[in-house]
């Protein structure tokens, strides 16, 4: 089944509830991301993808989101992230302080994200990033919501960022902290002053989701529990109530 994507630029790409056409695909939208100034690495990389059916079948079964808050802590390892989460957080001391002084986002949020997401850089995912984006971007379900995201995606690649091979998880997130390409690119910080953004550090990440949240209304020395000024920040990272409420009930618990 056919659709138009329509955002802001002219030209509009087909669209697919399975893989077929998925190669024609591919030269519409380089087409496009050239017209974008997207370079010939970026391009490259789009023109290397095959569609990703895992990607396609975890965009259909994501059933974790729907569970009562004592379930999905439960499933999600809180009890871990929280225990753990305690120890990160006394080992990088000033590291976080540091976050905090510059941001304002206290190192629990940031360590319930991080455990939450990837188990502190346990597993970030075996998905190439570019396919998985790209894939998204042609499925019709929410190609408008990924469609930016993949132009992001082939512009990191042609910085050097992310290369055509780099993995992530199955939508196309990448690093510690799980970035969609969109908010890598503009969120992303060198955390560690080496001269470039990589998510796959943990420093950048998590200086790079500090930023986030900032940069999003997170206000300096307020709360983020229920009802506090900076509760609802946390549904810019995750649109789930269930996730919100797990992040800002594991976060206390770990600053506590």
């Amino acid at each position: 089944m056919g659709c138009p994507w329509r955002g802001g630029a002219a030209v509009a790409a087909s669209c697919s509830d399975s893989g077929n056409g998925y190669d024609g695909w591919k030269a519409e939208i380089a087409a496009e991301a050239a017209a974008q100034g997207v370079g010939a690495k970026g391009i490259a990389a789009l023109m290397g993808t095959s569609y990703s059916r895992e990607t396609i079948a975890a965009d259909r079964n994501q059933k974790s989101f729907k569970y009562s808050l004592e379930k999905f802590m439960q499933l999600r390892g809180a009890d871990t992230i929280i225990k753990q989460g305690r120890g990160h957080k006394a080992k990088n001391a000033a590291f976080f302080a540091a976050v905090e002084r510059q941001y304002g986002v206290p190192a629990g949020v940031l360590i319930a994200i991080h455990g939450m997401e990837t188990a502190f850089g346990g597993f970030m995912g075996n998905t190439r990033i570019v396919a998985a984006i790209s894939t998204l971007t042609y499925d019709c379900r929410r190609s408008d919501f990924f469609h930016p995201h993949m132009m992001a995606a082939l512009i990191l690649v042609d910085r050097g960022s992310i290369s055509a091979e780099t993995v992530g998880a199955k939508h196309g997130e990448w690093g510690h902290t799980q970035f969609l390409p969109g908010n890598a690119l503009k969120y992303g910080v060198d955390g560690d002053g080496n001269g470039r953004v990589d998510l796959n550090n943990r420093v950048d990440a998590l200086t790079s989701t500090a930023n986030f949240l900032r940069q999003k209304g997170w206000q300096p020395g307020q709360g983020y529990q229920k009802g506090q000024p900076n509760y609802a920040v946390l549904k810019d990272w995750n649109a789930a109530s269930v996730y919100q409420e797990a992040i800002s009930i594991m976060g206390a618990r770990i600053d506590g």
